[in-house]
Parts: structure tokens; C-alpha cells; sequence
């Protein structure tokens, strides 16, 4: 250790010229888990040695621990270390769960051995006792499956890949990573019993609240069996699936807690929400009693999350009937995307873009700052009241509840929701501007409507008149090449051509005078000249329908001429041509969407399936390709409805739609074909193995639980599959091959049924 004196100095001599009108650095790591995180975010300078127990380089995730203390530190692009060498550690705090080190150079001391590792129960980990320390776990293995992740510090490096575990220890689940792509070892793993020994961390919502605990495992020889499987998973007796639900069991010994807030939402026998301060919690009830918003209470419940957010279950509440309102918090789109404010009381304004009325809630959908969300009014039991009509282009106020449309699970951007709690909290603070694309069209028709009477007055001029004077020839070429635009902004030309007759146009109507438009953020279209700085430029923007300006048209003079009404005459002709051609695209590309993806699950819809079914038969035809094609129909999926209603038929709709695109690749196409029936496209070159393969994972995907909004739902599917050109080749056949496949399936599944319950 004395040989490795004199580097140590040299590094931090130098490190003290560094900081010399800074704070000295923090050189022990006890001193920096003494930090708060306010004193952590400050990015406080740190010098201190520790030893590695933990590291992946992929991701540059590094833990190290010096005694009883450990901290997590994202190491630089270039570390190379393994677990238990000793290194030197420089570079600044930063803020955490607790204070965690972003390091700027790590220096290797020696090769040494690691820490002892602390025994660790489910309790101590969940209240990350032992954060970041080298610690010994036991449970049994429940599930392990390898994952890839993309290498962080050079994208083109192939994929990282890892296991992933979830290991059942005396009180919960624990989720184990382990450095290893040893896919059979693995699963020799499944119901073992084993004692592990790793790096215990902990995972966190966008909320940065604590919801679950984790082992990082450097090497699978830290993973010991202590007791074999009883029996081989893989070696069980097939079960018939109307018969799972007799190996259920559960040992539940979570304890019932108690929270205190304002009641700030209430859907009677579903869900409440309480907020105190800036903390907020969602509560699935049953209870129907009425309750005043804006009540202090106390609530109670067991303690659950609720995609990844910390909720209760089972709640029960008692209200104070003491008035304690919660002020909704201002925000923006921005602000509510990075999921800080999920379950918050909040206030958002925004233009209503469109509303429907469904059979269990409203949705009015609104645009805040460029990006779409939807405001949802829940009806109640006893009917709902006549739905407030608000005009598309209104601006208004949004006060509700956050909610995020999916998981939670890692930071970032994730969709989100409002849930309001009577019509009055989206109010109308601004009226529908008048340029909108009602107004628009009627504009369209009139100016269409010139057009036509403008080219049938010169088609009878013409015939009347054998000559003309040259102003009324260029004004009957200008009235021509204005339609011409015009129809093809009607038509399919491309944009930047539809931009460039227009510049044309201009030059046309100005005697030759360059003219040239420049779109926002965009191409530049036209003939510009190569030095401006010598010539008069009149200018003039292209307005947009709201917001800023779509861009600008330009012309440019000799500087000895002086300005002239047609300058600006031409132009602001030209601008409104290029705004409407501009505002007509913009339109016809959201249609398009729209006419491509389901609403509800947002993934592609019959439409779109088919017009790719046919493309990628006639593509198949000239390659002599094979390809397959899966038809899935959820099962049962009309008892859901019936039983627990269509809200919660959509939201499992939604779960299935996730689940399966998960066991697909980027290249496979997942659409809906209406109601429960959905189908996969597969790319060309798809065997038929690889699509039973597909098709069976797909099936497996419903043998967990569904849990929707607290209700548990075991789903299942019927499949079918057809293969180009082996069962078909044309699209419309293929697709009832595939159907009656599935639906083969499905009558041999019930008549099974049946021979079982007549036995």
C-alpha cells in the first residue's frame, strides 16, 4: 500500500491547485454519506480512495465501499476496473437518493480483495439499510430471463446482455441482475433456493420515491444453490387453462398503514386521491360513502404501487369534514411529461382540440404547448350529466389529478392525463381564433370559387377579344398560375414543389425580380441571389394558423428603384397561398395518423395492416419470399365487459396490446383489428418455426395476472397463424385462413372444456 503513497499525492496536489478558491475536497466516503442531497446538488469536490464492488462498463455503473460505507458513482468512459480493486476516486457530487459521485478520473491503486458482505433480510433492504454495501441475500428464484441493453459509451458495440432475476426473500420480491448470458445455468435457477451476494441498491418512480429493492451481481459464481428445485419446472404436468387459477396461494403479511392529507379526488367505489403539501398518494377503495373534496382526512390501507407509483389498496377513509383545500399547482406540458407531479393536484391551460363523449367518461383532448393530452371527466353511477360543450380552438384552464397513461418505471418523458373532478374544472379563458380550419376551408371554397369564376370571365374575354393588352396578358397568365397552385394544393404534388411556383409566381407578377421563401427551421426554396447585401429585400411572413410564423417570403430590387405597391401586393398573395398549402399539409398528415392508428391502444389498425399485408405480398411475389401472419381473439373478453364494465375493458385492452408488443420485434407489426381480435404481420423471411415461436410467445404472455385499476383478470388468447404462399396468396384470404386457424383453436379449447366438466 506505502508504494501507492507518492501517486495519491501527486493527485491530490494537483487536485489542490484545481480547487484552490474552491472547498477542499470531501477524501472519505463516510464524509460524503454525511451530506444531505441540497449539499450534494451543489457538485462538491471529492478525493477519496474505496474499493470497487461493482461494475458495468456498459452503462458506466460503478459501486465502491470503504468500511461499513458505500456510494454509487457513474464512472468515466474509459474505467477499466473490476470488483475489488482499489481505486482513487476524483470529481464532484451530485444529487441522488442519497448522494451519489460523478466522477472525472479514477486511478487504479492495486488489485485487492472485496469487503465482507453483511447479511441482508427483505426488511433492511426494502429500508435500504444497507444502500450500495456488499451484501449476502436469500430467497428462491421465481423467474430469470437475459436481457440487452445498449452500451452507453459506444453505440456501435453490440448489445449488453444480462440476466435479469426476481428472487422471492421472507417478506417480498427483490429483482437480482447478474453479469451473465449463461442461458442454461439460468434456468437451472427457476425454484431454487440460493444465497446470493451482491451490491444492494433500489428502484425509484419519476417521483424519486423508493419502489423496490435490487442486487447487482458481478459474476453468476455469486449465486449459490443452497436447495434444488423439488421439481423441474419445464417437467410439470400440463394444466388445462380453465383450471389455474387452484394453484394460487397467497401468505400476504404486508401491514395496514395510515396517511393524513386532503382529499383533492373521489371516484366512489374506485379511487380517491389525498395530498399533503406537495406529496400525493392514489387509494383504490371500495368505498361508496360521500365525501367532500377539499376535506381533511385520514385514509388507511395497505401499501402497493400502482404503475410504479406508491398507492394504497383497499382503502378506508375517514373524513374530518374540516375544510383544508389544496391550491392546484400551475404548470406546464413539460413540467408534467417528467412525471413530478403524477397524483398532484395541478393546472394546466391549453386549446381544446376535440371532445367525445364515451359510455363511462368524457375526454376532451387538449394542446398544450405543441403536445396533446386528454382531459377525462368520469361519470357517475346514477347517469351522467349533459356533457359541457366547449368550441374546438377555445383556450382553457385544466385543474384535475395527473395520471400517467403507462409505466413509471425509469425517468423521463411519459404521456399523461387529467382527471377532473366535475365539469368546472375546464374552464374557457380564451374563444376559438378565426383562423381555424373551418374558417379555412369556407376560405378554400371561396377562393376556389374565384378561381372558377376568374377563369371562366377570361375563357369568355379570350374568345371576345382575339388581342389583348400586355397587362391583361399577365394578369390572365397570373390568375392561371394561381389556380394551377392552387389545384395542386389540393392535389398530391409535393410540398416544397407547391413552394417553389409560388416563388415563381412572384418573380412573374414582379418582372423577373428574384423571389425566394425561407420556412422556419426548414429548406430555403427558390432563386435567392448569391450577394443581398447590394439589393433592396422586401420581405413578408407566412402567417400560421396559431403560434409563430411558418416562414417568410422575400424579393429582392435594384436599389436605385424605388418601392411599389405591387411589391407588397405580390407578396402578401404569394404568403397566403404558401399558408394555406402549408396549414392544408399539416392537416392532411394528422388525418392520416389518425386513419392509420387505433385510438384506444395505439397501435395500428386494419387500415394499416392491410395496405402492408398487400404491399409485402407484392413484394414477396418478386423475390419469391415467404412470410407468416398471427391472429389473436382475447378470450372471455366479453364477461370482462359485462362484469366489471367497458373502462375497465379498455384498460385491459390496453395491458394485452403492451404485453404483446413486447414479445415482438421492431420489424413486427402488432394491429387491432376491432373490439378483442388483433393480429402480427411478420417481415419477409419469417419460416413457419419462427412464427409458431412468435405465436407461442405471444399465448405465454397472459399467464400473469392482469391487475387493472386493483382488479386481478387472468386472460388468454386464441391464436392462429397462415403462412405466404403456403396457405395463401392474397391478402384477404390469408387473413381468413389465419382467422379460422384461430378459431380451430378456440372450438377445440371448448369442446376440451366440455368433455372435462361431462366427465
Amino acid at each position: 500500500m506505502k508504494r501507492f503513497v507518492p501517486v495519491f499525492a501527486v493527485i491530490l496536489g494537483w487536485a489542490s491547485v484545481v480547487w484552490a478558491a474552491a472547498p477542499a475536497p470531501l477524501t472519505t466516503l463516510r464524509d460524503l454519506h454525511a451530506l444531505s442531497n441540497a449539499q450534494a446538488s451543489q457538485s462538491l469536490p471529492v478525493a477519496f480512495e474505496a474499493t470497487v464492488t461493482f461494475f458495468r462498463p456498459s452503462e458506466r455503473s460503478m459501486f465502491v465501499q470503504d468500511g461499513d460505507v458505500a456510494i454509487f458513482v457513474l464512472a468515466t468512459p474509459d474505467a477499466n476496473v473490476v470488483s475489488g480493486d482499489r481505486v482513487l476516486v476524483v470529481g464532484k457530487t451530485t444529487l441522488g437518493f442519497h448522494p451519489d459521485v460523478t466522477s472525472d478520473h479514477i486511478t487504479l491503486l492495486h488489485h485487492g480483495a472485496l469487503p465482507k458482505p453483511v447479511p441482508a433480510t427483505f426488511d433492511e433492504l426494502i429500508r435500504t439499510k444497507y444502500d450500495c454495501r456488499l451484501v449476502t441475500v436469500r430467497g428462491v428464484i421465481r423467474s430469470v430471463d437475459l436481457e440487452t441493453r445498449k452500451d452507453t459509451r459506444n453505440a456501435s458495440l453490440p448489445m449488453h446482455t444480462l440476466a435479469r432475476a426476481l428472487l422471492l426473500m421472507d417478506g417480498g420480491y427483490v429483482e437480482v441482475f447478474i453479469e451473465s448470458s449463461d442461458a442454461n445455468t439460468l434456468s437451472s435457477l427457476l425454484d431454487a433456493e440460493v444465497e446470493a451476494t451482491g451490491v444492494s441498491g433500489a428502484t425509484f418512480n419519476g417521483k424519486m420515491e423508493l419502489r423496490g429493492a435490487q442486487i447487482s451481481i458481478s459474476t453468476l459464481a455469486n449465486v449459490k444453490i443452497l436447495k434444488h428445485a423439488e421439481v423441474n419446472p419445464w417437467s410439470l404436468p400440463v394444466r388445462p387453462m380453465d383450471q389455474i387459477l387452484p394453484g394460487f396461494h397467497v401468505r400476504d403479511l404486508t401491514q395496514r398503514i395510515r396517511i393524513h392529507g386532503t382529499i383533492t379526488y373521489y371516484n366512489p367505489g374506485s379511487a380517491m386521491v389525498i395530498q399533503d403539501g406537495t406529496t400525493s398518494t392514489w387509494i383504490a377503495t371500495r368505498t361508496r360513502i360521500p365525501l367532500q373534496i377539499g376535506d381533511e382526512a385520514d385514509a388507511i390501507g395497505f401499501p402497493d404501487t400502482r404503475n410504479d407509483l406508491l398507492s394504497l389498496n383497499y382503502g378506508e377513509i375517514q373524513d374530518s369534514h374540516i375544510q383544508k383545500p389544496i391550491q392546484p399547482l400551475t404548470t406546464t406540458w413539460e413540467q408534467l411529461s417528467m412525471s413530478g407531479h403524477l397524483y398532484d393536484l395541478i393546472s394546466i391551460d391549453g386549446q381544446v382540440v376535440t371532445a367525445v363523449r364515451e359510455a363511462s367518461q368524457d375526454e376532451y383532448v387538449v394542446n398544450a404547448d405543441g403536445h396533446l393530452f386528454t382531459a377525462i371527466y368520469r361519470h357517475p353511477d346514477q347517469g351522467p350529466p349533459p356533457m359541457k360543450q366547449i368550441p374546438p380552438g377555445s383556450r382553457v384552464r385544466v385543474t384535475g389529478i395527473c395520471i400517467q397513461e403507462g409505466s413509471n418505471q425509469y425517468l423521463g418523458k411519459v404521456p399523461f392525463n387529467i382527471l377532473l373532478r366535475s365539469f368546472d374544472d375546464i374552464t374557457v379563458v380564451g374563444k376559438p381564433s378565426l383562423l381555424n380550419i373551418h374558417n379555412l376551408i369556407i376560405v378554400l371554397g371561396l377562393l376556389l370559387l374565384v378561381v372558377v369564376i376568374v377563369g371562366t370571365w377570361g375563357w369568355i374575354l379570350k374568345r371576345k377579344v382575339h388581342s389583348q393588352t400586355g397587362a391583361l396578358a399577365t394578369m390572365a397568365q397570373f390568375e392561371q398560375r394561381r389556380s394551377h397552385i392552387l389545384e395542386d394544393i389540393n392535389g398530391s404534388k409535393p410540398l416544397a414543389k407547391i413552394l417553389e411556383e409560388i416563388t415563381e409566381m412572384g418573380s412573374f407578377m414582379l418582372h423577373g425580380a428574384p423571389c425566394w421563401c425561407e420556412i422556419m427551421d426548414g429548406a430555403r426554396l427558390g432563386k435567392r441571389p448569391l450577394d443581398v447585401t447590394r439589393l433592396r429585400v422586401h420581405s413578408v411572413e407566412i402567417p400560421a394558423r396559431s403560434g409563430p410564423a411558418l416562414g417568410t417570403l422575400f424579393a429582392a430590387f435594384d436599389p436605385e428603384t424605388p418601392p411599389a405597391i405591387t411589391e407588397n401586393e405580390t407578396l402578401s398573395t404569394g404568403v397566403k397561398l404558401a399558408s394555406l398549402a402549408m396549414e392544408n399539409r399539416r392537416l392532411y398528415s394528422d388525418l392520416r395518423r389518425r386513419s392509420e392508428f387505433d385510438l384506444l391502444t395505439d397501435i395500428q389498425n386494419r387500415f394499416s395492416l392491410e395496405k402492408k399485408l398487400h404491399a409485402q405480398i407484392n413484394e414477396a411475389r418478386k423475390n419469391a419470399g415467404v412470410f407468416g401472419l398471427i391472429y389473436i381473439d382475447l378470450d372471455e373478453f366479453k364477461r370482462v365487459n359485462d362484469q366489471y364494465g367497458h373502462r375497465i375493458g379498455d384498460v385491459y385492452l390496453q395491458e394485452v396490446a403492451e404485453r404483446m408488443k413486447q414479445q415482438l420485434r421492431f420489424h413486427d407489426l402488432l394491429a387491432r383489428l376491432g373490439g378483442d381480435e388483433f393480429a402480427v404481420l411478420l417481415p419477409l423471411g419469417s419460416t413457419r418455426t419462427r412464427v409458431e415461436e412468435i405465436a407461442h410467445r405471444l399465448g405465454h404472455c397472459f399467464d400473469a395476472l392482469f391487475n387493472v385499476e386493483g382488479i386481478s383478470l387472468q386472460g388468454s388468447a386464441s391464436i392462429g397463424i397462415a403462412m405466404y404462399p403456403e396457405d395463401s396468396a392474397t391478402g384477404d384470404s390469408l387473413l381468413n385462413v389465419a382467422d379460422t386457424a384461430m378459431y380451430v383453436v378456440k372450438n377445440s379449447r371448448k369442446q376440451a372444456t366440455s368433455r372435462s366438466l361431462s366427465v
